[in-house]
């Protein structure tokens, strides 16, 4: 039997080769969808995603309405398969993200938006999902086989794959910081330390990195089992700051860019009541390598070390975050 965690730091471990390889096999596939999606001349773009997926999907939310200049939207599966809502989705492009491509409610709505008229585009880890076979278009993320509960390169190829698919710019430094970003494992394991016995955790960034401050509060909810709440820092100014105190850390994702320096009033304000603040960015706490990278490709690499504090954490505090309690690796909704 393998030991706690040995998959999940393996699978951390792999990202940057995960991330090459998408680079390297999978540029042609995404640019020959991305034509079809201009070809389309879409008026708005949807997505559907849940967990890990669905935070990807926040991420590509905020790559087109700021590079596409298009409105967009969640859909929710339910008020499909549950309600049998039939909305008017001509020109929309409705984007699916999940990693295994299974999940039976995901399958059901996107077979129905594309049915209303909408250019689906499936995002997976599995080229013979369900999910991949009822979209119109399918990108494969190439991330390889997963195999413990808590997605971890699979988030990564999926945050790579949509910019390339939404933005379509250069990305061949990605590998580089990612590896970069790794070999910092020394301050993951001071931050565990500071945290070891914490249990309630607050973490938080804006723009591009709302999507990393959310994903970082599931993977320690499901790994070390904290309560973990994620808000933007334009939300936590105002009702949530009330919760802040002592025994309430925060983790402010903080790396350069406007969305950054749009987090100055919320910092200066926990800095003034003294609420302790890990920071991730280039010179935080948790330090992360984002030279050469436009701050629309920051969110790939800022989420490395949150992963891996995940993992340290659990493990000190004697949990196995590669078989979290109640949870499967495909959850299958309906």
């Amino acid at each position: 039997m393998n030991r706690p965690g040995e998959a999940m730091l393996a699978e951390i471990a792999e990202q940057p080769a995960a991330l090459q390889r998408l680079l390297h096999d999978g540029s042609e596939e995404i640019a020959s969808a991305r034509r079809r999606i201009a070809s389309f001349a879409p008026r708005l773009v949807l997505f559907v995603g849940r967990g890990t997926s669905g935070h990807a999907g926040v991420y590509a939310k905020y790559l087109t309405e700021v590079h596409g200049g298009l409105p967009t939207g969640f859909i929710s599966p339910s008020s499909l398969t549950v309600y049998k809502a039939r909305p008017v989705l001509d020109k929309a492009v409705v984007i699916t993200v999940s990693q295994s491509g299974g999940s039976p409610d995901l399958v059901e709505a996107t077979a129905a938006l594309k049915a209303l008229g909408a250019l689906t585009v499936a995002v997976t880890n599995n080229a013979a999902s369900a999910l991949a076979a009822v979209a119109d278009l399918h990108v494969d993320v190439l991330a390889g086989p997963e195999k413990a509960v808590a997605a971890t390169k699979t988030y990564t190829s999926e945050l790579l794959a949509l910019y390339l698919l939404l933005v379509g710019g250069d990305a061949s430094a990605v590998p580089g910081a990612a590896q970069a970003t790794l070999e910092h494992d020394e301050q993951v394991d001071r931050a565990a330390e500071r945290y070891r016995f914490t249990q309630r955790v607050i973490t938080t960034g804006r723009g591009f990195s709302s999507a990393t401050a959310s994903e970082a509060a599931l993977k320690l909810m499901e790994t070390s089992y904290l309560s973990a709440q994620a808000f933007s820092a334009a939300e936590l100014l105002h009702g949530p700051i009330a919760v802040l105190g002592p025994g309430v850390p925060v983790i402010a994702v903080r790396t350069p860019g406007a969305g950054a320096d749009s987090m100055s009033p919320l910092l200066e304000r926990l800095a003034a009541e003294r609420v302790d603040v890990l920071t991730v960015g280039p010179a935080g706490g948790l330090e992360v390598a984002t030279d050469g990278l436009p701050e629309e490709l920051h969110p790939v690499v800022n989420i490395l070390p949150l992963q891996r504090l995940a993992w340290r954490l659990a493990l000190d505090r004697g949990e196995d975050p590669d078989r979290p309690r109640g949870l499967l690796k495909v959850t299958e909704t309906w």
